[in-house]
């Protein structure tokens, strides 16, 4: 099928090519010899009458007119699979489906696995990857990697639906047999001295630590960066270090570890949990099922838990 000269078929070879950068791989994930996939990369060169991909040394990059091609060809396959494309009628029991959330691990362990724990006698074959935050999530959403970002509202993108899920609140947390802590607070002169240990997604957006130091005008000492939530218990135990963590997952960890919790000695504002998908994803008819059993499981719990 052709459209304005344009044979249709070759855009997604285009979308895959420009993702890929690589004849070989593209090829692999179109399912086509590599001559075929050499002969529509030719095609698309002359129909744009631009190189799109040039070689340089051992890998191929994009042109500008492919950089600007890129997210406008991957919308418009996004916007047919979204919109046009009719998938059976969906029934969760048979449902065979891959589901990619972007979470980090607090909010893996608080909320998505409880949920997910409760989906899947619901929906036993689909299957949920749940990846890191660390790789420009928005983008990955934009792209169409993803079907769900579930973060705080801050780092999401204003030009997809979304849904709040939870806010939460800040603990300090020491070891139990940590002696230079007593009672249940701490003044900002004692937290400023002790050693700290942070998590730090810089390439997600503004640090912790940034914000601290404009907002307190001093700086925590941090001698331990991680980038885990899960393994700040495991650092904090046995020394006399501190560390702020999300009330819901200290809380978590202080049930099975020598853990005490203090109110912090500054007010933190509270962090709010949401779930964003892409807006040609909407009327998808699986994914509508998959956020409306998240949020109500994520929701729900939220509400008993109180």
């Amino acid at each position: 099928m052709r459209f304005k000269g344009l044979d249709m078929n070759l855009l997604v070879a285009l979308d895959c090519l420009l993702s890929e950068r690589n004849v070989s791989r593209a090829a692999e994930k179109l399912f086509l010899s590599q001559s075929a996939t050499s002969g529509a990369l030719t095609r698309l060169r002359e129909y744009f009458e631009d190189e799109l991909l040039v070689q340089l040394g051992r890998n191929m990059v994009m042109t500008p007119r492919a950089i600007e091609l890129l997210p406008a060809v991957r919308n418009v396959l996004l916007q047919v699979e979204g919109t046009i494309i009719k998938r059976p009628e969906f029934d969760p029991m048979t449902a065979r489906r891959d589901i990619r959330i972007i979470a980090s691990d607090y909010m893996i362990t608080v909320a998505i696995a409880p949920a997910l724990t409760r989906i899947q006698p619901m929906a036993p074959d689909l299957n949920f990857h749940l990846l890191t935050p660390r790789e420009n999530p928005r983008e990955r959403l934009e792209r169409g990697e993803v079907e769900f970002l579930a973060m705080p509202d801050v780092y999401l993108s204003p030009s997809h639906p979304s849904v709040p899920l939870f806010s939460d609140t800040y603990r300090v947390v020491a070891w139990s047999g940590n002696d230079r802590v007593q009672g249940d607070t701490i003044s900002l002169e004692d937290f400023l001295k002790m050693r700290h240990v942070t998590v730090n997604f810089n390439e997600n957006g503004p640090s912790f630590e940034a914000w601290f130091t404009q907002r307190f005008g001093a700086d925590r000492a941090v001698d331990i960066s991680t980038s885990s939530y899960s393994s700040i218990p495991y650092l904090i135990v046995g020394t006399q270090r501190l560390a702020l963590m999300h009330r819901r997952l200290a809380e978590t960890f202080a049930a099975i570890l020598p853990l005490k919790l203090l109110v912090p000695p500054v007010d933190i504002p509270p962090v709010h949990e949401t779930l964003q998908w892409h807006l040609f994803n909407e009327s998808d008819e699986c994914l509508k099922w998959a956020r409306a059993q998240l949020v109500q499981h994520i929701v729900g719990g939220d509400k008993v838990s109180g």
